[in-house]
């Protein structure tokens, strides 16, 4: 049975160390400094710990979940033990250059998910190390596989990624948040208007990826001359919903580039 580990298990991490716990597919430990808040992953088989080196020479694979200002300070503590495994980092915007400067015995993956991986419909962009080998992209995919859904891509585009599907829970979060505020508008009672809306945004999500039809073809199929749907089209495109979306992550992979600068800048200063 493969042996995971995960450095810090706070949101996303302790998601991480749950999915994979319940597979039972994989060993994990665990390592937060508050070990008091995740003593609940005892009760599925993870081991917790406050020692990140206790975690990396238990593993395998190790996820590295940490704030990526922590992340010089924690791979300088389990750098050394680090030779030949593979190290999976979804510490936003510290890029595979530097991961493998501070780390130079590990094989990196960079990856991003997003917080549907709490519920293991998270989508997972990644991309791979210079020292990365088929297998252990094998690997990595049968992991990632856990948390939900996952792609390839190259480096270059993590910034947009970002801002698109790890940002996106977000934006879909306040679509459905002002969907039930409308149900409520109309007089429907609040239980029901955050359900039927989220149920809505799931089935739409759902019939897209399952049949492969393009959102305008789902829309098509909803719309009738004279009806009530192009009805409420015409006060949406009249909003600006498309442009306004459109801004918001361009605006979202701006912001994640000059972070991504910041703070690399900082890390190599220090």
């Amino acid at each position: 049975m493969l042996k995971v580990g995960v450095i810090g298990a706070g949101q996303i991490g302790s998601a991480i160390a749950r999915a994979l716990a319940e597979s039972g597919k994989y060993k994990v430990i665990a390592s937060r400094r508050s070990i008091e808040k995740i003593k609940g992953l005892e009760e599925i088989g993870v081991k917790i710990t406050t020692d990140n080196r206790k975690v990396v020479s238990a593993s395998s694979v190790i996820f590295l979940a940490v704030k990526p200002n922590k992340v010089p300070s924690i791979l300088g503590e389990v750098s050394g033990l680090l030779e030949e495994k593979l190290l999976i980092s979804v510490a936003a915007a510290i890029p595979i250059s530097r991961l493998s400067s501070l780390a130079p015995k590990a094989k990196i993956i960079r990856a991003m998910p997003n917080v549907g991986l709490m519920v293991k419909a998270g989508f997972t962009a990644y991309c791979r190390g210079p020292n990365i080998t088929d297998s252990d992209i094998k690997v990595a995919q049968e992991i990632l596989g856990e948390l939900g859904a996952y792609v390839e891509v190259d480096e270059d585009l993590m910034d947009a990624i970002t801002a698109l599907s790890g940002s996106g829970p977000a934006y879909v979060a306040l679509l459905i948040e002002a969907m039930a505020y409308a149900g409520l508008k109309v007089g429907l009672p609040r239980d029901l208007a955050y359900r039927s809306s989220a149920y809505t945004v799931y089935g739409t999500a759902k019939l897209m990826l399952e049949t492969g039809m393009h959102p305008s073809t789902i829309k098509e199929m909803v719309l009738t001359p004279g009806g009530t749907t192009i009805e409420g089209i015409f006060y949406l495109e009249e909003g600006g919903v498309r442009t306004a979306v459109m801004k918001a992550v361009e605006a979202a992979t701006r912001r994640a580039r000059e972070i991504a600068e910041k703070l690399d800048s900082s890390i190599y200063k220090a």
